[in-house]
């Protein structure tokens, strides 16, 4: 049974996070998990996407939750953004 804060009920499509942890957290904290970990679904209206558009040796849970500053500046030899969009509109090189 789901409370008004949405606990009780896991929110996810996937997840690697025990299923008692995924009923005691609220579903605000549990939208803000990337999804690489735990796959509400939410990431894209939240905004925690990779921008990779080549290889990265980020892992996809860091890649969904570094800010869209951090992405850019990160050489492309290490995470590929080149093309990428980003919200602002600027472009990857």
């Amino acid at each position: 049974m789901q409370n008004e804060k949405g606990q009780g009920a896991s929110h996810a499509v996937n997840s690697k996070l025990p299923q008692g942890v995924q009923e005691k957290v609220p579903e605000s904290v549990e939208h803000k998990v990337p999804d690489a970990a735990h796959d509400t679904g939410a990431n894209p209206q939240t905004g925690k996407v990779s921008h990779a558009t080549g290889d990265s040796k980020v892992p996809q849970t860091l890649q969904e939750g570094l800010p869209e500053k951090v992405e850019k500046v990160v050489p492309n030899a290490i995470h590929d953004t080149s093309g990428a969009k980003f919200s602002d509109g600027a472009i990857g090189k």
